[in-house]
């Protein structure tokens, strides 16, 4: 008995922490990431990478929802701090410094661009435009606005398989 509380304590010694500052579970919901995530995927997040370094454009992100923290979200880092996001025709372009003349991004992870959509987006210093890889059922930063950096949770490194196969409540993660 002795040796099991140890084991116990031992492995509470190990995972509380690792929980708590190095990764977290996130289960993916809707549609705003087909194909490259689907509903019921279960990521395990990298919190630790953002402290040192700053996302580049094309990874996806985890985040705190801007009009509520409570809620996080996955999506794909578009614009980086203190560029431009231009969009026509369902097409990104991005203005920076490197850039002036704008970039146009080649997104072969994209599905079902908006065709129609037109709108121009300026990004503060430590601000980053998100976006769904299946553009036409994401909210994103083109309905609420830019990710300040303060709300990056991390990045997810790992993908099982829908949390539904795994016994448990899993309502708490989202």
């Amino acid at each position: 008995m002795r040796e099991l509380i140890k084991l116990v304590f031992l492995s509470l010694l190990i995972v509380v922490p690792f929980r708590l500052f190095i990764a977290q579970p996130f289960i993916v919901d809707g549609a705003s990431m087909d194909p490259t995530f689907e509903t019921g995927d279960y990521l395990i997040v990298d919190e630790i990478s953002y402290q040192f370094k700053t996302p580049e454009r094309g990874s996806v992100l985890i985040f705190k929802y801007p009009r509520d923290p409570k809620k996080s979200f996955v999506k794909r880092v578009i614009g980086l701090p203190e560029e431009t996001v231009s969009i026509s025709g369902g097409q990104v372009t991005i203005i920076n410094k490197e850039n002036p003349n704008g970039l146009l991004l080649d997104e072969p992870y994209v599905k079902f661009a908006k065709e129609n959509e037109t709108a121009r987006y300026v990004l503060g210093p430590d601000e980053y435009f998100v976006m769904g890889d299946n553009r036409s059922a994401s909210a994103d930063s083109r309905l609420w606005g830019p990710v300040s950096e303060e709300n990056i949770v991390g990045r997810p490194i790992i993908r099982f398989l829908p949390p539904a196969l795994f016994p448990g409540d899993h309502s708490e993660i989202k």
